[in-house]
């Protein structure tokens, strides 16, 4: 064996099995054996670990993140190494950078500047899925990665960033789109309903472009079009989609938010167990904490980010049409934030582009305000135009009940929707993982050791359809880590947010160590996981 993790409490990724002591051997980038403790041998390596007082868990998967060119920047990226995570999927909210023209590639650098800088820093050496998958693998990269074809991009670059129905000819060519991301790899197919242009599909657009995914067997994973006012109308359009389509559903960063949904989750919860017990396909991810992240030009109407990025600037320049802007976002409320008047105290500035308004960063627009005795929809206005759409805010409208509803739900995955740029980012970047298995375990007990720790493995591994990743078993690849129960912790915060996490001193990729006595090895031991031409089977509900 190439290495041995002695006396491991293996917490297999199940949620059925308790946890139990062992000896855990690997080899070839596999687990070659699994032998509990007390049963006599003890299998022999090149190398043993003395695992007694961790936990052995598969690597963490994360169902929603942002890394999509982070992975490019800094292939070490310990913000998730650190964390345990071991695969991340990409490609999210409906934006991304595959497949791409170079008039739409440059416009959703633009657009997504707040997710994930200008990418003045990479070389853009590619134009589609398969493309950009092969560079992720001969660059080397630290965790394994995913990837959700992008409807906005992909609508972008057909229909551009009108708010109009599709021609017949323009839903063919979106539908072949599609299809060449699945055929090359991509595991399903992203929305950002509340972005442009993603927003500007009507139902039936969605439902045609889900049949392609079903036919591939891949999965629907749609930011849907609102989490406030009217959040129980957007889950049940979702459902309809993909029930009419036939398709597989995973919902992206499922939560309930703003005052009016305050201990809603069971609502939104019962609609989902009705449609699964009536034979859907139906998974979702979260992550555990209350503050929503996303760049402040998310909030403006879809009707003044028509056009794109430069038709978003030259409106907002615009007086009469910057009043129609504040009057739909403070009084009628705006289908970018989610059909609910906005607060401007629950929006902090999390990050910006130039660096000449860094001092903004931390504030919330309606501190700023008050400050400078201006009005908050003014401050708003000024930092988007001098900032060129980049800045990015965390939005404190969670509610608690709503999240743990939400965690222990049989459906449910781990996703950070992790940020990674900004002076301030959202903590959940750094943190969502020893989060969920410090505070939601350990402290409060919301869920087991065991179940959790299915939520974050054995769970998101079914949904990708990957037979040999997410649980501890003979032959599964070695996606593992090593985490101590009664310490693990996230270290990160809101005042400090890209602080590492604690206990977990321990993880490998393919049987290689990236985290090695809590450091980063420099080993990239990550691929492109690419999705099986069969299509994946219904992920287990336990």
């Amino acid at each position: 064996m190439d290495l041995v993790l002695r006396d491991a409490t293996v917490v297999d990724g199940t949620g059925a099995t308790s946890p139990y002591r062992a000896d855990v051997a690997l080899a070839d980038g596999r687990i070659a054996d699994v032998v509990p403790y007390g049963r006599g041998r003890r299998p022999g390596g090149r190398r043993v670990l003395d695992a007694e007082g961790l936990a052995l868990a598969p690597g963490f998967i994360d169902m929603h993140a942002h890394s999509d060119l982070a992975l490019l920047r800094d292939p070490a990226h310990e913000a998730k190494t650190a964390q345990g995570v071991t695969l991340e999927v990409l490609g999210q909210d409906g934006l991304s950078y595959a497949p791409v023209d170079d008039a739409t590639l440059e416009a959703v650098r633009a657009h997504i500047a707040g997710w994930n800088g200008d990418g003045g820093d990479v070389d853009f050496d590619w134009r589609s899925v398969g493309g950009y998958l092969d560079r992720l693998d001969r660059q080397g990269i630290a965790v394994n990665a995913a990837y959700l074809v992008p409807q906005g991009t992909v609508r972008a670059m057909v229909v551009g960033w009108s708010d109009r129905p599709a021609t017949a000819d323009e839903l063919d060519r979106m539908k072949a789109l599609v299809a060449a991301g699945l055929a090359e790899g991509a595991v399903g197919m992203s929305s950002g309903l509340t972005y442009t242009p993603g927003m500007y599909a009507p139902t039936a657009e969605l439902t045609a472009l889900c049949r392609v995914v079903a036919a591939h067997g891949g999965y629907y994973c749609p930011h849907h079009r609102g989490y406030g006012a009217g959040a129980l109308e957007a889950y049940r359009e979702m459902l309809t989609v993909t029930r009419d389509a036939g398709c597989a559903l995973h919902l992206a960063h499922a939560t309930m938010n703003f005052p009016a949904n305050a201990g809603r989750a069971g609502e939104m919860l019962a609609l989902l167990d009705e449609a699964i017990a009536h034979g859907a396909d139906v998974t979702l991810d979260s992550y555990p904490y209350l503050a929503g992240c996303t760049t402040l030009a998310a909030l403006l109407p879809g009707w003044a980010t028509e056009g794109g990025p430069e038709a978003t600037l030259r409106a907002l320049r615009d007086d009469a049409t910057a009043a129609r802007i504040r009057h739909t976002m403070e009084v009628t409320g705006s289908d970018g934030c989610h059909g609910v008047p906005v607060d401007w105290d629950t929006v902090e500035v999390s990050g910006v582009g130039d660096r000449a308004l860094a001092g903004q960063v931390g504030a919330t627009v309606a501190g700023i305000a008050r400050e400078r005795a201006e009005e908050p929809f003014a401050v708003a206005r000024a930092l988007l135009l001098a900032d060129r759409l980049a800045t990015t805010i965390l939005q404190h409208v969670g509610d608690e009940a709503n999240v743990r509803a939400i965690m222990r739900h049989p459906a449910h995955t781990g996703g950070s929707d992790g940020i990674l740029r900004g002076d301030k980012p959202h903590p959940r970047a750094y943190g969502t993982f020893p989060h969920y298995l410090g505070h939601y375990v350990r402290e409060l007990g919301v869920l087991s050791l065991a179940e959790c720790v299915a939520h974050l493995t054995g769970r998101p591994a079914a949904r990708l359809g990957l037979a040999d990743r997410g649980l501890i078993r003979v032959g599964h690849r070695a996606d593992l880590v090593l985490f101590d129960p009664a310490t693990v912790a996230a270290g990160a915060t809101y005042a400090a947010p890209r602080t590492a996490p604690v206990g977990i001193p321990y993880v490998l990729i393919d049987g290689r160590f990236v985290m090695e006595d809590g450091r980063r090895t420099g080993v990239l031991a990550g691929r492109s996981v690419r999705r099986s031409r069969a299509p994946s089977s219904r992920p287990p509900v336990r």
